[in-house]
């Protein structure tokens, strides 16, 4: 828009001098308003400024006057900055009238003092020089004038030995010597423009000193006496010497100690000499020659600079040392009850003190105690003689038992020691001697047990290895000595060298072997008690309690039997009865009971108890018409047990016992007895063969017998049925079912027992002879014995054997009607099996 004249006075030029100061006045002008305007919208401002600068601003001085001022920022100077500043200054009214006017400003050369330059301008300059050096330059001050005026040096005090130049050149006038001359000068250097402006600073200048001097000892004492054994770090003298170059400032000196010494140590900055290693009087080489000699040496840096003084140290003997006892403690065994008044140690034997003086190592020998020491006591002071003064008896109740005195002999010095707190590590000049006496125990008592003779009562049962009581034999002597338990007689017998064992500590008796009350009843063996020097026994008696642990043994404990079908109720079948023995139980008090196989209950033994013996007798009868019965052939297992009767004594516990007995029981049907299938008769024979490492070669033997004899079974069979064959069928034969069925069953072990027992009985089925057999291994042999065949038995057997086979014969005349051949034949017949082996 149109512009006004608000800003009255401007545009206007102003000069301002260089160097001025923050907040320096440069130009003042007002604002005009209008009376439609009350007020300034926008102040005066420098909108912009020519060559560009931020050492101006505007300020306020109340109402519409403003003025312009410098801000130091940068501060104008004349030499360096533009000479003109053209400022544009901006103002606006609330009516929203503008003006923009134009303030010219110029700076003013100003003369300025002349301005240092270099250290001298920050800091107060520190020259070195040393002694001895050459008069001539040693510093160049340099200074500088802002208007490039030439300028002049000058320094005061002018009495100090340094010049300089009006370039600005300091010089030293003269050599200075260290020792004699001021160590420091202050120099006040002014620099000078024409106008008379000038500027002063300070520069200081050290003399430094150097080593042109040679040291010397000061301390002239050369003899020092101290006592031996000062603790290290004690000082024995203070040794000084000086150096002209060193004057007021610390020492520079090197003391060392030329002579080798192992005693002594100088500190090489103070001079201080002091102990450093243990300095014994008593020992080589000073126990002969007291007197160290030390050569000291004091040196500086100087090449050729230092002296020499020596010393001599007279070392005195001091009662520092104990008596000393080698052993200091000493172990002696005397025998218990040992006479009194025999010296046992003599101390002064094995005593002596080392120090030099014979003031300082006399002793004596003082203060018996300790445990013990009421029975022992000392000859004298002097010899130091341990004698015993009672006597000792380790049984006697009165005495504490103790086997070992514990004694302590004080060892003095005869002389007072010399202690002071100058020598604190002297913390005692005697010794203790340790006398130990052990009283040696006498082996006066034999072992003594607690009984003369123990019974000890045990259950035949009782497992081996079990503990059935224990001895105690005790000593009187003090200590007691170790006893140790062992068996010397009796404890075997014919099958067991040792059935009975004892702890050897501890005295606890266990047996070896299982006990047999029907055996043996009581043991009686001997026991012995030593202490490894005396012995004694005692007897021992072990009963043994009966147990019934024995079960019933029958004979034959495997018996097979045949009946007819139709045979009476109550009939004892085959005149069988069972035979038992028990060692450890009555007869009477035998029971017997089938536990297995006896379908429809058909058999009962009689007597059922009460009895050694008891017979098989048939309950009640067949029947297989109605199909109650099935079975034709009966596996009767039969329990037989006891109740420890034998004796009437009471029991350690109550067993029963039991024995078993197996029947094999086939029924024979009659001509008529319409049968379902073929009864089969098996015949079962157990082997258990026992390898014994004694006979290795039988199962050998056994077995290539055995192969042999199957290949030669085997070709005669071949050869049989070729024969058969080559024959053809009988003519006018019969068919017939065979009477008889046998499976033979053969389990075999490792190898066969040697002596065979028989313990079971039967009947051949073809022969009807009594056979005996092993049940184990299934070893037979015929049964030699009187009694009779059973004819009706017999005849029922050829009987079912004719009617089986078709033929009408009688029963009784069935075998005399036949030829020896057909009676051959027949046999053969009935032997050979009709159908496959029931298993």
């Amino acid at each position: 828009g149109k512009r006004h004249q608000l800003l009255k006075g401007l545009p206007a030029t102003s000069i301002v001098e260089e160097n001025s100061a923050a907040g320096v006045s440069v130009y003042s002008f007002n604002v005009t308003v209008s009376p439609l305007a009350s007020g300034v919208a926008v102040l005066p401002t420098i909108v912009k400024s020519n060559p560009l600068t931020e050492a101006f601003d505007i300020e306020s001085k109340g109402g519409l006057e403003f003025t312009v001022i410098t801000t130091g920022n940068p501060v104008l100077d004349y030499e360096t900055m533009p000479k003109s500043f053209d400022l544009q200054i901006f103002v606006e009214d609330i009516a929203g009238r503008t003006d923009l006017n134009i303030l010219t400003i110029r700076v003013k050369d100003k003369n300025e003092d002349p301005v240092f330059r270099g250290n001298v301008a920050i800091q107060t300059v520190t020259i070195y020089v040393l002694e001895r050096t050459p008069p001539g330059r040693i510093y160049q001050v340099d200074a500088d004038d802002p208007e490039n005026a030439k300028l002049k040096y000058s320094l005061l005090p002018a009495t100090v030995p340094f010049s300089m130049t009006e370039s600005g050149a300091i010089s030293s006038t003269k050599e200075f010597d260290y020792e004699k001359d001021p160590h420091s000068y202050f120099l006040n250097i002014t620099v000078t423009d024409p106008d008379g402006f000038n500027s002063t600073k300070t520069v200081n200048i050290n003399i430094i000193n150097i080593n042109d001097e040679r040291p010397y000892f000061a301390t002239k004492q050369r003899i020092y006496r101290i006592p031996e054994e000062q603790s290290p770090g004690t000082i024995v003298a203070n040794i000084t010497a000086k150096d002209p170059d060193d004057e007021d400032s610390p020492s520079r000196l090197f003391y060392s100690i030329q002579s080798s010494d192992r005693h002594f140590s100088i500190n090489p900055a103070t001079g201080v000499l002091q102990v450093t290693g243990r300095i014994d009087r008593d020992a080589l080489p000073l126990r002969l020659h007291p007197n160290i000699s030390l050569t000291l040496w004091v040196e500086d840096g100087l090449s050729n600079g230092h002296d020499t003084h020596e010393i001599t140290i007279i070392i005195d003997d001091v009662n520092d040392n104990s008596p000393e006892c080698n052993p200091s403690d000493f172990w002696k065994e005397v025998n218990e009850n040992t006479t009194p008044g025999i010296f046992h140690v003599d101390l002064r034997n094995y005593c002596k003190d080392i120090d030099v003086d014979p003031s300082n190592n006399q002793f004596r020998f003082t203060g018996l105690s300790g445990f013990g020491s009421n029975n022992f006591a000392l000859e004298s002071t002097v010899s130091g003689r341990l004698v015993m003064n009672g006597t000792i008896d380790l049984e006697n109740p009165a005495n504490p038992r103790i086997e070992v005195y514990s004694l302590t002999v004080r060892v003095q010095d005869t002389a007072h020691p010399n202690y002071s707190s100058k020598y604190p590590f002297y913390i005692s000049f005697d010794n203790i001697i340790y006398i130990y006496i052990r009283i040696k125990p006498v082996n006066e008592f034999s072992p003594v047990f607690s009984n003369l003779s123990y019974v000890f009562s045990v259950s035949e049962i009782t497992k081996v290895g079990s503990s059935i009581g224990r001895v105690h034999a005790i000593d009187k002597d003090w200590p007691p000595n170790v006893i140790t338990y062992s068996i010397v007689a009796g404890a075997g017998n014919r099958d067991y060298t040792n059935i009975f064992w004892i702890s050897p500590k501890k005295g606890d008796v266990r047996i070896l072997a299982r006990l047999d009350y029907e055996t043996t009843q009581k043991h009686i063996f001997t026991v012995q008690a030593s202490d490894q020097e005396k012995s004694t026994t005692a007897s021992v008696t072990v009963n043994v309690l009966e147990v019934n642990d024995e079960e019933p043994v029958c004979s034959p404990n495997f018996f097979s039997l045949q009946i007819p079908v139709d045979l009476a109720i109550g009939t004892n079948i085959n005149g069988f009865r069972i035979e038992c023995q028990d060692r450890d139980s009555d007869p009477r008090s035998f029971r017997y009971f089938i536990n297995e196989g006896n379908e429809n209950s058909h058999f009962i033994f009689s007597p059922s108890a009460g009895s050694n013996t008891s017979y098989l007798i048939l309950a009640s009868r067949f029947d297989y018409e109605s199909g109650l019965d099935t079975n034709w052939i009966y596996s009767l297992r039969v329990h037989i047990t006891d109740d420890n009767l034998v004796s009437s004594r009471d029991k350690t516990t109550h067993l029963i016992k039991t024995g078993t007995v197996t029947l094999s029981i086939r029924v024979i049907p009659n001509p008529t007895t319409v049968t379902t299938t073929t009864p089969a008769f098996t015949v079962v024979t157990r082997r258990e063969n026992l390898y014994s490492p004694s006979a290795w070669y039988v199962p050998f033997v056994i077995t290539a017998g055995a192969l042999l004899l199957l290949g030669l079974l085997g070709h005669l069979g071949l050869l049989l049925l070729a024969r058969l064959r080559a024959r053809g069928p009988p003519a006018r034969r019969a068919p017939r079912t065979a009477l008889f069925h046998f499976t033979f069953c053969v389990s075999s072990q490792t190898m066969t027992k040697i002596n065979t027992v028989f313990d079971g009985e039967a009947r051949d089925p073809v022969t009807g002879r009594m056979y005996e057999f092993n049940t184990r291994s299934g070893a037979r042999r015929w049964k030699h014995s009187n009694e009779p065949l059973q004819p009706m038995l017999a005849m029922q057997v050829v009987s079912n054997a004719t009617e089986n086979s078709g033929q009408g014969v009688d029963r009784a005349e069935a075998p005399s009607k036949r030829e020896p051949s057909e009676k051959k034949k027949d046999l053969s017949a009935a032997t050979k099996p009709a159908a496959k082996p029931q298993q």
